[in-house]
């Protein structure tokens, strides 16, 4: 069974990013739901699928619920389409659209096709991860044990550091990069 290989970007900055594999058979929702746990977000929110062209334009719309659209047809469900039911060329492109109220927002191509699975892995799974994700809520929260690692390392609670500069020129004298001083008198 073929596996699809999408590498999905954070749209705010494309050096962040996860390669993700799902196989052909799989739907939209089981793919909403890897990029989710890449990103460590809580999956609390709807999200949408925008087919896209090389421009990003966002295109027919698949969403996480069902709904109707304009015309009293249901609109694509993530639940019910396969992602190889939209991916029509090799450089296949979506939006991905998570939480509408804050619009994060995920721009998705496919980057490469598998022929075999590897029966060691389940799919779909994320296998390369590159940068630090944003964080859903807030600031990400940072290890007190590598905060305190690095309070070392650069001695940063040094009481004669204040507001982050030292205390030349104090007594009236700058230093220019070499032995001169000058005075200010």
């Amino acid at each position: 069974m073929a596996l699809l290989r999408f590498r999905v970007y954070w749209e705010d900055d494309d050096q962040i990013y996860r390669d993700i594999e799902i196989k052909a058979t799989q739907t939209f929702l089981e793919f909403h739901k890897v990029i989710l746990t890449a990103y460590e977000f809580d999956g609390k929110h709807t999200a949408s699928f925008f087919e896209s062209n090389d421009r990003w334009d966002r295109g027919r719309e698949l969403h996480s619920e069902v709904l109707v659209n304009k015309k009293d047809a249901p609109a694509l469900s993530m639940m019910r389409t396969p992602v190889s039911a939209l991916v029509a060329k090799p450089d296949q492109k979506f939006v991905y659209v998570y939480d509408p109220a804050k619009n994060w927002s995920f721009l998705v191509e496919l980057i490469g096709v598998v022929k075999d699975e590897d029966p060691k892995h389940t799919y779909p799974r994320v296998f390369r991860k590159e940068g630090v994700g944003p964080a859903q809520y807030g600031v990400k929260g940072v290890n007190p044990d590598k905060l305190m690692e690095i309070e070392e390392k650069y001695d940063l609670s040094n009481e004669d550091m204040m507001e982050g500069f030292g205390n030349e020129g104090e007594d009236g004298t700058t230093s220019f990069g070499g032995d001169e001083s000058y005075s200010e008198e």
